[in-house]
């Protein structure tokens, strides 16, 4: 099984009570906990789409990657726009080898390839500055890179990214291009919380591209079966 959750936004060892942003939000990591351990094995996996933890450095992530140790199944992980303690791929996967990365590279499980990378917003009417075009086109060389790292003999392709696909209306992007020029079969990404930002994100199949929105509070903190 496959199965996926974001923005888990732990918080063990810093002063950051997700609370604030709503009752729903109380003590979530139990209802994440609680749903992970009845129904994830040891030989799943379980992707992780940014957003993991609120520390600021690496040393500071440690009880919230115990927690993540404790769960059962094989995590990969994508880096989000508040994972902080994740400044360098080397540090991290050396410091907790058991976790699996994807960055610029391509994981393999069973006949499936593994692909992501952080992503970033997309173009936009609202604001787009040209700082982020620059880390726009970074993200979209970052995922091809990892989308050439496939094998030929692969013909099941997923991707995690921590960014939607799109815009606030579901525009077209260099992310989607790549997706349908790739033959990806599914997206999974997070990063929207709330009634109003789900709008805003792109669910279901468009151009044979399966996107799926697995933010925690969108999936009442409950795992995703994704396969």
């Amino acid at each position: 099984m496959i199965y996926a959750i974001s923005d888990l936004h732990l918080s063990f060892n810093t002063d950051k009570p997700m609370k604030v942003f709503g009752k729903h939000w109380y003590k979530h990591y139990e209802k994440i906990e609680k749903d992970w351990k009845a129904r994830v094995k040891e030989d799943d996996l379980v992707l992780l789409p940014g957003d993991i933890s609120w520390a600021m450095r690496l040393e500071e992530a440690k009880e919230d990657m115990n927690f993540l140790r404790r769960m059962p199944g094989k995590k990969v992980m994508v880096k989000g726009n508040h994972d902080y303690w994740w400044q360098s791929l080397n540090k991290v996967s050396q410091m907790y080898p058991e976790f699996m990365y994807i960055q610029n590279n391509s994981i393999l499980h069973e006949h499936i390839a593994i692909c992501g990378t952080r992503g970033w917003i997309c173009p936009n009417k609202h604001k787009f500055t040209n700082e982020d075009e620059k880390l726009y086109k970074r993200e979209i060389n970052r995922l091809e890179l990892s989308l050439n790292t496939v094998p030929d003999h692969v013909d099941t392709i997923y991707v995690m990214t921590h960014y939607p696909p799109t815009n606030d209306c579901l525009e077209p992007s260099d992310f989607t291009r790549l997706y349908e020029t790739y033959g990806v079969d599914k997206v999974i990404y997070g990063h929207l919380h709330g009634e109003d930002s789900f709008k805003m994100g792109l669910m279901g199949v468009r151009n044979h591209v399966d996107y799926q929105l697995v933010s925690c509070d969108y999936l009442d903190f409950k795992l995703k079966l994704i396969k």
